[in-house]
């Protein structure tokens, strides 16, 4: 609609970066989402999940965003002025055809039904742990959407009878209407207001769907969720939407997948990274261990010398790729632990290594708290 600040609608300023716009979107498709309310509530929540997507589908898209900031949610031609705007939402097809008996672009406009319309297309969040969108899974989800009435299998009539042919538009689907314009008569074209484009009425509607052929279901769909998927990604179920009134088509059912996190491990991408944490004694002479991976416990040598933050790269353990094959690499950062309450022979150990090695130690007894201050009231206490 004119006017919509899509900003505000999602709660960020206009300088947002896609990060911050990401996130926002996110936090309020889980608040709003319909599914997760009920009653009168979850219709309101429903509105405004619709708008919130579509304020996020805009400003997503770095050139749509553009158009939106120059000219507002109406675009450029809104702001610019629809040359053809004062032919009464006539296109260029419907001026060809009045004028020269064709259209241009091939369509068929005012001469064909246009048949039930097509079901809405309805938004799920489905959620994924961390391994599942890594490796793919199959998942199910619930949704409660319109459905196809099995009493009268979509048509809308009352079992033994028929619909009748709408005495509006006389079964075209369509109302004409001739308007006078600059350039002579015009022709435009809507869909029957009486049949909704169908172009049949339904005298005896059905007791169950009350002739829409349709009724609100709890539908379970399992969704085929394919490996290296990230959150926020959003999956196209085609014909898994509401059913349209009296037998139309479908409507798409887009899932949008929301991730866990896991505490072992970080995604960048397709790389996978961990840490692996050794002691000092480990770092300095090497040693054999095995580390965290998602396919199991992974054999890795630490050579003699490892300092602490060196990395060690495991080629294709990471993330599969979503659009190719192989994956990425599983990036291990070593953290090297310095250690605490050492027991009287190990620091007289330590100490003896330093002394080979000629380094400088803080005396025995001393604690971390004994800085230069401490060591001045001794001298003159």
């Amino acid at each position: 609609m004119a006017g919509e600040d899509y900003y505000a609608i999602l709660g960020v300023t206009r300088s947002a970066t896609d990060d911050e716009i990401k996130r926002a979107y996110r936090n309020l498709a889980r608040e709003l989402h319909p599914d997760r309310h009920a009653g009168a509530a979850a219709e309101v929540n429903e509105e405004q999940f619709k708008l919130v997507n579509r304020a996020y589908e805009t400003l997503k898209d770095p050139e749509r965003r553009r158009q939106y900031d120059m000219f507002g949610a109406d675009g450029p031609r809104a702001a610019a002025g629809d040359p053809f705007s004062g032919f009464g939402g006539a296109g260029m097809g419907d001026i060809f055809e009045a004028f020269f008996g064709g259209n241009p672009f091939g369509a068929q406009g005012a001469t064909q039904r246009s048949g039930p319309p097509r079901g809405e297309n309805l938004e799920a969040i489905l959620d994924l742990e961390f391994a599942e969108a890594v490796f793919g899974c199959q998942k199910e989800i619930s949704v409660r959407l319109p459905a196809m009435c099995g009493t009268c299998a979509g048509r809308g009539t009352a079992p033994g009878t028929d619909p009748v042919t709408c005495i509006d538009c006389q079964g075209s689907g369509e109302l004409r209407r001739v308007r006078q314009s600059l350039l002579g008569q015009v022709v435009t074209s809507a869909a029957c207001p009486r049949c909704s484009g169908t172009g049949e009425m339904i005298p005896n509607p059905c007791a169950d769907c009350r002739g829409e052929g349709r009724r609100m279901e709890e539908s379970t769909f399992t969704v085929e969720v394919p490996a290296g998927v990230e959150d926020g990604l959003t999956l196209r179920l085609a014909d898994r939407g509401a059913a349209g009134q009296r037998g139309g088509p479908s409507g798409s059912l887009f899932v949008h997948l929301s991730v866990a996190s896991d505490e072992r491990f970080e995604r960048q991408g397709d790389n996978l990274h961990t840490t692996l944490t050794i002691g000092v004694a480990q770092a300095a002479l090497g040693t054999e261990t095995d580390v965290e991976s998602l396919d199991g416990p992974q054999h890795l040598t630490v050579g003699p010398g490892t300092q602490h933050g060196h990395v060690e790269r495991v080629r294709g353990l990471g993330v599969p790729h979503l659009r190719g094959r192989g994956r990425g690499d599983l990036f291990v950062h070593v953290l090297v632990e310095t250690p605490g309450d050492l027991t009287p022979e190990q620091d007289e150990l330590l100490r003896h290594f330093a002394a080979l090695r000629g380094e400088g130690v803080s005396p025995p007894g001393t604690t971390s708290g004994e800085g230069v201050f401490s060591r001045i009231r001794s001298a003159f206490g």
